[in-house]
């Protein structure tokens, strides 16, 4: 009997491990659960120009390869436990699925702060249906307060001002953005943000909301009160691995896996994305979850071609894994593209323009480079890139 798959995610990482099963010549079936009714498609529009033009998932949908148009696709419904000694998930709306093999590809969701006030109000930013029902509020003469200084924080404050909104960023760090950027750089985008009429409250916590049933002001930790016609919780993620307990795995921060993305030599399992905690050979092999749009592409197509080999009775590659995380954010008319891993960095260098104008930034530890990020000069990064390679 052929063997069976099950691909526990439907979004990036999920599609691609299973277009790499099918291109390693797994012909059994493959079965893809997701917690959202859509098809895998791209999130970073969320908070830029879907946010701010209307939300379309069809537009949005990754294009499939031909050679996974026989996937089976259940929507709707997240896996909330498995048994990996019986082989078996069990879906939110009480199914119970079989598999010979197993994509672990369940991702993040925002992290939410247990802070007391009203409920109604509060938004996160993760899926289409956040971003439709967040895009309802950022109007003219509406008030956004945003938890957070990271891209995602960002990102929702450049497009809410564009939408008319007045804008207030509440986040614990000195600068925005301050791990991936460092605080030089940092400074130079919060004079971007502040030219624009952001607000910024750094250094601070938010103490409560305000408000009957739906929140209208937000309490800081210095007693500042703020308006608030929404509230956009920008502060972290949080793994998906809560349907994976009891199976004796590392669940410490997301999801530890070999080069190859198997989990564990007991079962034909993989993991995919943000989710995987994996080594690489550019950066020290030290195991560490990378939450880069790349990273999903890169992990699945190492974990499909290795889930095949262990249902064929082989041993996946064992090369080392080495992907180049990369990442990039619009907000307003400036264009941020990174290469490597910056937040690894012991040392800050501009190395050409200013932190507050076009500029190339080198970040270095002691092995020498570890990222670089430009400031509308992408277009100059690709020697960089080509020298990370070859670390």
């Amino acid at each position: 009997m052929a063997a069976t798959v099950l691909v526990v995610g439907a979004g990036l990482g999920g599609l691609r491990a299973a277009e790499a099963l099918r291109g390693a010549g797994f012909e059994g079936a493959i079965t893809v659960v997701g917690d959202e009714p859509a098809m895998p498609y791209n999130r970073p529009p969320l908070s830029k120009e879907a946010l701010s033009a209307g939300v379309h998932v069809a537009e949005l949908e990754f294009r499939r390869k031909p050679s996974v148009s026989d996937v089976e696709w259940r929507l709707g419904s997240p896996a909330i436990a498995s048994d990996f000694a019986a082989r078996t998930i069990t879906l939110a709306d009480g199914t119970h699925l079989s598999f010979d093999g197993l994509v672990i590809a369940s991702g993040i969701r925002p992290r939410r702060l247990p802070i007391a006030g009203p409920e109604a109000g509060r938004h996160v930013l993760r899926t289409a249906h956040d971003a439709m029902n967040l895009r309802n509020y950022l109007l003219p003469g509406r008030t956004a307060v945003i938890m957070g200084a990271g891209f995602i924080g960002c990102e929702v404050a450049a497009t809410a001002r564009g939408l008319g909104a007045e804008v207030h960023i509440v986040a614990i760090d000195e600068q925005p953005m301050l791990r991936p950027l460092g605080a030089e750089l940092g400074m130079g985008m919060r004079s971007r943000h502040e030219h624009h009429g952001v607000n910024f409250h750094l250094g601070r916590t938010v103490q409560s909301f305000l408000g009957g049933e739906h929140v209208t002001s937000v309490l800081l930790d210095d007693g500042t009160e703020l308006p608030a016609s929404v509230v956009v919780e920008a502060v972290g993620s949080v793994c998906n691995v809560e349907w994976l307990a009891g199976n004796g795995l590392d669940l410490t921060d997301g999801l530890l896996v070999d080069h190859a993305m198997v989990v564990s030599a007991e079962a034909p399992v993989v993991a995919v994305g943000d989710i995987a905690r994996h080594p690489n050979q550019l950066f020290g092999n030290v195991p560490r979850r990378i939450e880069h749009w790349n990273i999903p592409t890169e992990t699945g197509r190492r974990a499909g071609a290795s889930l095949a080999s262990l249902l064929r009775g082989e041993q996946p590659d064992q090369a080392p894994f080495a992907a180049m995380p990369s990442f990039w954010s619009d907000q307003y008319q400036y264009k941020l593209q990174s290469f490597g891993m910056p937040g690894l960095a012991t040392s800050i260098q501009i190395v050409e323009g200013t932190a507050d104008d076009a500029c190339i930034v080198e970040y270095s530890d002691e092995s020498g480079l570890v990222g670089v990020v430009g400031v509308d000069r992408t277009a100059e990064l690709a020697p960089y890139r080509k020298h990370l390679l070859e670390r």
